[in-house]
């Protein structure tokens, strides 16, 4: 039973599939409480648990999840800071981390086991693909959380969305260099379903390299400008209440 200050579960579940659909409200968003963190927090830990499950590379924490919760903490507080010179409304590391572990449903594509009904090339294309849909959807929803709730600008929202993209791309490209695309190119080991997707996030990587001091460097004018105008807005207010 819910308590007077707290949604039904089945509002959550409700609220969670709104938001994965691109459909909730301001208010909705900005009312995200306790329950929906333990559910985003449920779902990042199962996610998880599924992504690695059939992988005999990834490390014990991986296998129990926990490098996936850890993961959404630290993301929920890059897009904290990244986003906070700007001065986006209502803004809160809390809701940032709802939001973002809420996001992480869409991943249980990767606990699909597809090279155990098919061969290794073509579940390599299906991961391939598999990371795309739920790169996008993301992407997507993290666009749609900077309109919706923080209120940015078109601009501001592409290039704060573009920058932490670029910082988790190529953060995933070195850590996967040694055990996946630099053996893949060596020929060191056997190929598994997941080199298709390493290789991709390779490449990636380097297009990130490449774009990532333009947008750097528009991402430093749209934050000058805002506290230009955070600077003017408190000066008007000062001389307002004056008598």
């Amino acid at each position: 039973m819910a308590s007077e200050n707290s949604p039904s579960w089945s509002q959550v579940f409700k609220d969670v599939g709104d938001l994965l659909t691109f459909r909730i409200s301001r208010e909705r968003l900005q009312a995200l409480g306790n329950r929906h963190l333990a559910l985003g927090l449920g779902s990042t830990w199962l996610v998880g648990i599924g992504r690695y499950w059939d992988d005999p590379g990834a490390k014990l924490l991986q296998h129990l999840g926990v490098g996936s919760l850890a993961y959404v903490f630290a993301l929920a507080m890059l897009l904290f800071l990244l986003m906070w010179p700007l001065r986006p409304a209502a803004w809160s590391y809390r809701q940032v981390l709802t939001f973002v572990t809420l996001t992480s449903p869409p991943a249980l594509l990767y606990a699909i086991p597809v090279e155990m009904v098919t061969d290794i090339p073509t579940a390599s294309r299906i991961n391939v693909w598999f990371l795309l849909l739920v790169a996008s959807w993301r992407v997507a929803l993290l666009f749609f959380y900077l309109a919706r709730s923080a209120r940015l600008s078109p601009l501001a929202r592409t290039v704060t969305t573009l920058l932490p993209l670029m910082g988790i791309v190529v953060a995933l490209s070195l850590l996967n260099l040694e055990r996946a695309v630099f053996n893949i190119m060596g020929g060191l080991r056997e190929s598994t379903a997941a080199d298709a997707a390493y290789e991709l996030v390779f490449y990636l990587s380097w297009l990130a390299y490449l774009a990532f001091p333009f947008v750097a460097a528009v991402y430093a004018i749209i934050v000058f400008n805002a506290w230009q105008q955070h600077k003017t807005q408190a000066a008007l207010e000062a001389l307002d209440s004056e008598p």
